[in-house]
């Protein structure tokens, strides 16, 4: 989907609002939701998503109302990662009904927006921050728990957008015990303090891999970086998630891995962070 500075995103359901108007229906949404967690990454391939998706249905299996937004709107993967499929339709009072994955947990992704799954995403910032204002005012959210925000990885519009328009978010930064990856979410540390955004705490994500033979950990990206780091910026450390090919089986094919493996120690990992979380409730 090919689209030009001058063209509306494809999510608009009430074009010809005014700004105020639009402001309002932002407001009236965010009031509904307690709790608004944006998860963000330094860089790409940390498993950002993947600690999205399984936190909100861990927190969601805890018996909270949840929303996922997907405002990762060059990689929409969201949708996909849980099997969910189809448009959004539109409700009561022109907004739009998010796609629903159980009672309660519900997600707003462009996906499902889109026609073809594979049309390209082509936006300057001024349409992408129109889209996420979008995802918040004319989406049917309801009353909410807690609203997973997912982001693109890296510091710009998307997040940028989010922290503005929800000031009261906090995040969660995803990491994984490399170097490389350790440099890159200084840089996410770094904008959240500029911005004034409150940092819930850090994930270290692929953290050790227990061999299927033996059982003996292997470091494949090293192991401990993440904590060490959130030690290093008083920043609140939530927990190691262990590396395990089945959750990129399960995300590859829908599946819920939570469902289908509720005693592995990735499954454990989450609930443990997603009862920090509930302490917010």
């Amino acid at each position: 989907m090919m689209e030009n500075e001058n063209q509306q995103s494809g999510c608009a359901v009430n074009k010809g609002r005014s700004k105020a108007d639009q402001d309002a229906a932002v407001k009236n949404s965010l009031h509904k939701i307690k709790n608004k967690i944006i998860v963000m990454s330094g860089k790409g391939g940390v498993g950002k998503t993947s600690t999205s998706v399984n936190l909100a249905i861990a927190l969601s299996g805890k018996g909270a109302k949840v929303g996922i937004m997907d405002v990762d709107l060059h990689g929409p993967d969201v949708p996909r990662m849980l099997g969910l499929g189809g448009m959004l339709d539109v409700g009561a009072g022109n907004k739009l009904k998010p796609l629903k994955y159980s009672d309660h947990l519900s997600v707003v992704s462009i996906e499902a927006l889109s026609v073809s799954k594979d049309d390209a995403i082509i936006w300057r910032g001024p349409i992408k921050y129109s889209a996420i204002r979008q995802f918040i005012g004319d989406v049917e959210w309801g009353d909410l728990d807690f609203l997973i925000i997912d982001s693109p990885p890296g510091t710009g519009d998307e997040p940028l957008t989010v922290v503005q328009t929800i000031t009261d978010a906090k995040a969660i930064i995803v990491t994984t015990p490399q170097e490389v990856s350790l440099a890159d979410v200084r840089k996410s540390i770094n904008f959240c303090r500029l911005v004034k955004i409150d940092i819930f705490g850090l994930i270290e994500n692929m953290s050790g891999l227990a061999c299927p033979h033996c059982g003996e950990i292997l470091d494949l990206f090293g192991c401990g970086g993440g904590e060490k780091l959130a030690k290093t910026l008083s920043l609140n450390f939530l927990g190691k998630i262990p590396f395990d090919p089945r959750v990129v089986s399960c995300e590859d094919t829908g599946i819920s891995f939570f469902d289908q493996y509720k005693d592995s120690p990735v499954t454990e990992a989450y609930s443990k962070i997603a009862e920090k979380l509930m302490e917010l409730k």
